[in-house]
Parts: structure tokens; sequence; C-alpha cells
């Protein structure tokens, strides 16, 4: 019984040793060689201040100038992700999508007056998976457009081209949907014309 237990602590501390710290830092540091920005959070700066990450949505203050993020029920933030996981016979999911679906209308509708509920894409109501998604649709990037185009003194021509530079397409050329990443899409947007 003895050589039992001494075989069994011996196993928990090499494969806690081992798992819990050498594998960790391994990878760590493979990442940080191989794959630094990533490792680090994809963050992007502006004149050495960091003011996100290209993997984390976040809520843009001036919300007229800028394209809007998916809602989120975190606010945005990346260290409390979740998705309230209601379903569609939910009340109360159909509550928040209703409330979300007024607010964007009451955003967009001004600068576009044909927009009307059938044409907002479902991105532009709910949450991601994550409640922090940096990217929505192409089709949600180009109903904003027209806001930013006005408030922005910009041609919609100029601000479509702006989107589609800022659009990632599918993963491997086969797998997901084409995104338009929102903090970058802001950032050429600031450099193409920058607030007054």
């Amino acid at each position: 019984m003895r050589r039992d237990l001494t075989t069994g602590l011996l196993a928990v501390v090499v494969l806690t040793a081992f798992l819990g710290l050498v594998y960790p830092l391994a990878i760590t540091g493979v990442a940080q060689v191989v794959f630094p920005g990533q490792a680090n959070g994809s963050k992007l700066s502006v004149n050495g201040m960091v003011v996100g990450s290209s993997l984390i949505g976040q809520d843009f203050k001036g919300k007229r100038a800028y394209f809007q993020s998916r809602p989120s029920a975190t606010e945005y933030s990346g260290d409390a992700t979740f998705f309230g996981n209601v379903g569609p016979n939910s009340v109360e999911g159909r509550e928040e999508a209703r409330e979300n679906l007024a607010a964007y209308l009451k955003l967009e509708k001004p600068y576009d007056r044909a927009l009307s509920r059938e044409d907002v894409p479902v991105d532009a109501v709910t949450q991601s998976a994550s409640g922090v998604d940096p990217q929505i649709s192409e089709a949600n990037a180009r109903i904003q457009a027209h806001r930013i185009a006005a408030v922005r003194h910009l041609s919609l021509g100029k601000v479509e081209d702006l989107i589609a530079a800022n659009t990632d397409g599918r993963f491997i050329g086969l797998l997901g949907e084409p995104g338009v990443n929102v903090l970058e899409l802001n950032l050429a947007l600031d450099r193409e014309a920058p607030l007054r």
C-alpha cells in the first residue's frame, strides 16, 4: 500500500509540474516568438496609445460618428463574456430584440428614410455568442454607412470603400461569413475624415 501511495503522489507531483508549469510556459514562449501580436491580445494602437483589440468588440462614444458593434450584455467587457442563452420563444429575448431594433432604427432611419424593420440584419439587434464579437455583417455596415457619410461629410461610395477594405473574408475561403471589423473600420474612418 505504501508503494502505491508513493507512486500516486509522485505521479501527481510530476504531472502537476509538467502540465501546470512546463507545458504552459513552453506554449506561451512559442506563442510569443511565432505569434507575438495575437499572444498579447491583438491590440491596436494609435500614436502609441492602445485603443482596443481587433478580437474584442467595444462601445464607441459619439454613436452618430462611428460604426457601432453588435449589442453586448456585458458592456463589451473582455473578461466577463457570456451570451444570454434565450431561445426564439423567450419573452425576454423578444423584448431585448425589440428594444435593440427600436434603438437601431432611431439611430439609422434619419439617414436612410427607406430603412424598414425588415431591412435590419439580425446581427444589429442580437448578441453574439461571446457578447464581444468584434465584427458586424456587411449588410449592417452598409446600413450604418448612410449615417457615417452624412455625419463625416464623406460620399457614400467612399464609406463603402472603407467597409470593403476592412471586411474579412471567410476562413480559408470556406467557413463562416465575411465580417467587418468595427474597430479597424472606425480607425480607418478617423484617418480618412477626422472628427473636428
